[in-house]
């Protein structure tokens, strides 16, 4: 069996770290762990951290950096995480919550931090070619081909663009990606823990970047 690892990946909405992600799982072995998918099952499990997380969204703020590292804590005391390690994605946001998850990870530190660089104007190419089911959330690229109505092969429900994936609501996004990952990049970059992969070219070549970075990182280790 492949050795595990212990990584963040960080990159642009659309950038690919979703794909990316599984495949790293599969290769090394390691649960790949969302924060947005560990903090809705906090909630759901009904966790003492759950429940507090659960308070602040229904009040409409946003989860803070204590909630968020206390969650992550959990989760990486767990077996898996403990034995083979974890793929991080969409933690740390901030300095504070990296500096955190750097006591956490004190007797086993992070191997690496890959950052999944795609040029912004790829990025918004890549988001604004999505399309959705209305009814049953099936999910399309657009390829330029017209196609109207464009309806569901699954429901025959309408296939429409997100409402979230228009033009001006992706460079909203972009720019509070780009304004809270700045720092951190600056953060991982001062002790070389921070490699930058091109993810612009084909998933395969990412992938093969990728694994080759993971490899190097720990044979340093």
């Amino acid at each position: 069996m492949t050795a595990g690892v212990r990584l963040i990946i960080m990159g642009r909405q659309g950038a690919g770290k979703g794909t990316q992600c599984q495949r790293i799982s599969r290769h090394f072995v390691v649960p790949h762990i969302s924060t947005g998918e560990i903090l809705r099952a906090a909630v759901r499990e009904g966790t003492e951290i759950g429940k507090m997380a659960k308070q602040v969204i229904e009040a409409g703020r946003l989860v803070g950096d204590e909630i968020m590292i206390e969650i992550i804590r959990e989760r990486l005391e767990q077996d898996d995480a403990r034995t083979r390690g974890y793929i991080l994605d969409g933690f740390p946001r901030t300095v504070a919550q990296a500096v955190a998850l750097d006591g956490i990870a004190a007797e086993r530190p992070i191997h690496v931090v890959l950052d999944l660089d795609v040029p912004r104007d790829l990025v918004i190419q890549r988001i604004s070619s999505r399309r959705a089911c209305r009814d049953c959330g099936t999910n399309y690229v657009a390829t330029g081909q017209k196609r109207d109505p464009w309806t569901c092969d699954s429901c025959g429900g309408d296939v429409v663009i997100r409402d979230d994936d228009t033009p001006e609501s992706i460079s909203q996004r972009l720019d509070l990606y780009e304004s809270q990952t700045a720092p951190l990049l600056e953060f991982y970059g001062r002790d070389s823990r921070l490699v930058v992969i091109d993810g612009s070219k084909g998933p395969d070549e990412v992938f093969a970047s990728l694994t080759a970075a993971i490899d190097f990182a720990r044979k340093s280790d």
